[in-house]
Parts: C-alpha cells; sequence; structure tokens
C-alpha cells in the first residue's frame, strides 16, 4: 500500500438492474477504500446511449443506499469533481482528445462504415488496417473543411510490449501488434469507454481500479492512455470470475439461468441485503486472520484487504446464500421481522387466521421471505387428505386410532373458552392422562386433522391457536367424517 489516500470508484452503466458481479465490485471497491481511511466515489457512464434504460441510474443509487456502502462524491452528494455523469462531462474528452491529437498520440480518421466492414473477412471478423494513421496535414484540414464525419483513434506503438501489475494476478504483458489503434471519440461526438474512463479516473484523483478479471488484456490499452498524457498509472485490481452452478452441477459464467442474478431479484425473492452483502464479500475473497463467516459492513471494513483476494473463480452457491440469509432472519428483532413478514401473512391468509401467531411460528423456519407462500398453503385452504398421515410407529397411531382420538378430544376443545396455546396443550395433556394414551399420540392426530399434512411449522396446539376455535373444531369434524 502507498501513503497517500485511496480513492476507488464504482462506474456503472445505467443499463439494467444491479447484476451481483457488479454489486461485488462496487462492494470491494468501497472496502479497499473504507478499510484504508479512504474515498470511495460513484461515476455514471452513460456514453452508450443505445444500451441506456430509463431508471437504471435511481437503481445503481439505490441499491448502495440499501446496502450501506456510502459514497463520499457522486451524483446527489456532489464532490469537487464533477459532474459524476459521463454525459455530462462531453466537453472535457473532447479537450483531452484533442490533446493527444495534437501531442501526436491520436488522429483523426475519415474511414466509413463500409470501409470498415470490408475489412471484415466472411466470419465477420477483422481489425482496422490504420488507413488514416499517417494523413497529411493538408488531408485532415481538407477533410475537416469537408465537414467529413470522423472519428478520434489513440495510436498505439507497432512494436514492443505493454505491461502492468495487477494486485491479485501479478504482472501482465501484451505485445503491442496486437493492439488495435481504439476508437477514443465516436463521429457522434461521444467518447467510447475505453477513453474516458482513464481522462475521467485520473481527473477524480482515483488510485485503484477495481474491477472484473474481463479487463485484464485490455488495460496495455489504458496504461498507453496514461503514458501518453504523462500520467502516472493507478494501480489495478482485477477480480475472478463469478461463476454459476445449474440443475445438473453444471459452472459456467453466472447468468440468469442459474436463477436470480441481480440485487433487486433477490430482494423481491425475501433475501436481506446485509446477509446479500455478507455473502458476496465472500465470493472471491477470505479473511486472513479469522474462520468467521458472518460480517456487517462495518466489521468487513476492519478486516478487508488485498491480500486476501483469490485468482480462482468463485461458485455462487444459491443454497449457501439461502442458509446465510436463514441465520440472518433467525437474529432479526421481532419487530423488523414482523415488518416484512406481516404484510405477506396479512395478504394471503383468511381473516379467521392469527397472522402473529404464525409469523412467529415461520421466524426461526424460513431462509427466505418468498418462502412464507411455500409454507402456510395448508393455512390458506384446506388440502386433501391422506389417511396414511395418520400412521406413526413412534406414537403407535393408525387411522383407527387417530379416528377415536379426534372423537373424544372433539368435546374437551370445545368446552375451551380461552383458545391459546398454553391452555390447549394443558387441557389435552390432561385428556391424555386421564384415558392412559400417549400425549403425543394425541397431539399427532389432532395437528394432522387441522394441518391436513405431514410436516408442519409448528405442533398441534400451536397450529390450533393459529386457525382459531372455529377453524380448528370445523378441521376436525371434517376429518372425523373422512375417516
Amino acid at each position: 500500500m502507498t501513503n497517500k489516500t485511496i480513492v476507488t470508484r464504482f462506474a456503472p452503466s445505467p443499463t439494467g438492474f444491479m447484476h451481483i458481479g457488479n454489486l461485488r465490485t462496487a462492494l470491494y471497491a468501497y472496502l479497499l477504500s473504507k478499510s484504508q481511511g479512504g474515498k470511495f466515489l460513484l461515476r455514471i457512464e452513460d456514453t452508450d446511449q443505445v444500451r441506456l434504460v430509463e431508471g437504471a441510474t435511481d437503481v445503481i443509487i439505490k441499491t448502495l443506499e440499501m446496502t450501506g456502502m456510502d459514497y463520499d462524491e457522486g451524483p446527489i452528494v456532489g464532490g469537487d469533481h464533477g459532474p459524476y455523469i459521463q454525459s455530462e462531462r462531453l466537453p472535457i474528452y473532447k479537450e483531452y482528445a484533442q490533446k493527444l491529437v495534437e501531442s501526436g498520440h491520436a488522429y483523426y480518421c475519415f474511414c466509413t462504415s463500409e470501409r470498415l466492414e470490408s475489412l471484415k473477412d466472411e466470419n465477420g471478423i477483422g481489425g482496422y488496417d490504420n488507413h488514416c494513421r499517417d494523413l497529411s496535414k493538408e488531408e485532415i484540414e481538407e477533410n475537416l473543411a469537408k465537414g467529413i464525419p470522423y472519428v478520434i483513434r489513440q495510436k498505439m506503438p507497432l512494436s514492443g510490449a505493454t505491461s502492468y501489475v495487477d494486485h491479485v494476478y501479478g504482472e501482465v504483458s501484451i505485445d503491442n501488434a496486437e493492439l488495435r489503434d481504439q476508437i477514443m471519440i465516436k463521429a457522434d461526438g461521444y467518447p467510447t469507454y475505453n477513453f474516458c474512463h482513464v481522462v475521467d479516473d485520473y481527473l477524480m484523483g482515483v488510485t485503484h481500479v477495481v474491477r472484473g478479471n474481463e479487463y485484464l488484456t485490455s488495460t496495455p490499452k489504458y496504461c498507453l492512455l496514461y503514458d501518453a498524457f504523462g500520467w502516472e498509472r493507478p494501480e489495478y485490481v482485477h477480480l475472478p470470475l463469478l461463476m454459476g452452478k445449474d440443475a445438473e452441477g453444471n459452472i459456467s459464467k453466472l447468468s440468469k439461468r442459474h436463477g436470480a442474478v441481480s440485487f433487486q431479484d433477490l430482494v423481491d425473492k425475501g433475501y436481506l441485503p446485509e446477509a446479500i452483502i455478507n455473502y458476496i464479500a465472500l465470493l472471491g475473497w477470505s479473511p486472513k486472520e479469522t474462520n468467521e463467516e458472518f460480517f456487517s459492513l462495518d466489521d468487513l471494513k476492519k478486516v478487508f484487504s488485498m491480500e486476501g483476494l483469490s485468482k480462482s473463480p468463485a461458485v455462487f452457491d444459491y443454497e449457501k446464500l439461502r442458509w446465510f440469509n436463514s441465520e440472518y432472519i433467525k437474529k432479526m428483532s421481532d419487530e423488523d421481522y414482523e415488518e416484512k413478514a406481516m404484510p405477506i401473512l396479512a395478504e394471503l391468509c383468511p381473516d379467521y387466521v392469527n397472522t402473529k401467531k404464525l409469523g412467529a411460528l415461520l421466524h426461526t423456519r424460513i431462509a427466505a421471505f418468498s418462502d412464507i407462500r411455500d409454507q402456510i398453503g395448508f393455512v390458506i385452504e384446506r388440502l386433501p387428505m391422506k389417511d396414511d398421515l395418520y400412521t406413526n410407529k413412534k406414537n403407535k397411531t393408525t387411522p383407527e386410532i387417530c379416528k377415536v382420538i379426534l372423537e373424544e378430544t372433539l368435546p374437551v376443545l370445545e368446552e375451551i373458552d380461552n383458545w391459546c396455546n398454553d391452555v390447549l396443550f394443558e387441557k389435552l395433556k390432561a385428556f391424555a392422562e386421564n384415558t392412559e394414551r400417549k400425549a403425543g399420540a394425541v397431539m399427532w392426530a389432532i395437528r394432522v386433522a387441522v394441518a391436513r399434512q405431514g410436516i408442519t411449522p409448528g405442533g398441534a396446539t400451536e397450529l390450533m391457536e393459529v386457525f382459531g376455535k372455529c377453524e380448528s373444531i370445523a378441521r376436525i369434524k371434517l376429518a372425523i367424517e373422512e375417516l
């Protein structure tokens, strides 16, 4: 680490929801700066006007807000290096591109799209042939005077190699002969990503660039731009690929076919932002001095270091995320849990259901809030009954035995006025003792009769409190008729 203040940035394109890979990049850039007392910037890279999605910038800002990643400079909060939206910085890019033209590191290219297409082979593969690289000053001035459309290209070295050192992958080198004279300013006056992000990073004082390893071999081009301007290069941190696993266990680059791949999708499915951030932090990084897996954002800021980053691809495991999320849900206060769970239950459940009690039963039994809908089908409607559910070896019950138990307990239950779990439990326990039956057998018969399924998020008396007296009695009577 250098002694100067570390400045990192997150610079997404507003082309849709926040992909998990982008969120991880933002998180690592954030943690790198904050772990060293540095600054974290947000910049919106919207120069690719074709791919813009309306409202996507708001999604990016909202996502950072929900995850707790506060930025020191950027849209909304401002700062000394604005504007922070690239489409508002066009005169800056034009100025700096012109500087490179004047210094001989860039040039005007007047080639038509038809000519460029003609350079491609039958597979659509081809590259620029440097046709305009050495036009005379007179030819350039004549073309400009005629108003011929042009782009500005970066002039790459034709020999030698360009190298840089990445914090994760070490030294990366590429032969300059492999580098094409890339476009910096397009014919419409908009800059390309390859050019404008370098200008922005320099002008905004970015010291460390954190991004995915798909940019590993492109970075020499950016290094050459820094060199052409005479600027100090930033330090580079390229992150390993984020992979996904399909139902057959095949692993490939994370995509929609693996499941939800955006932060908002996961939130909509009932995952907590803090659980998502905790899990994503461990996809390509591990703490050096602890085996702990649970970290708040403040914890991560204290323990994060680049030494913990891995070169190996990380696999996004939805089951692991579910486990993390379930642990976070269990740790939620009753108040915070109910704030998320009760609206779902209120929407789905009939009026007679004690949703507060049902919510409490589910608190430690769900891995995501979307699980609630799946777990309460037996509450919403009376499910088809299978008699073999009454058979239980441990409690020595059969459908015939359960029919007798239900018939004998029905009058006892009908006399109870204070319909709550504790009273119901004591009454049924006393009934079991008086009739010399196993309490487990009594509870089994009633739980199956009331729930009409084998696995439930609570015991017999808890479920009867959830259903209320009228529905519980009605379900028991129906069970007796069916038996």
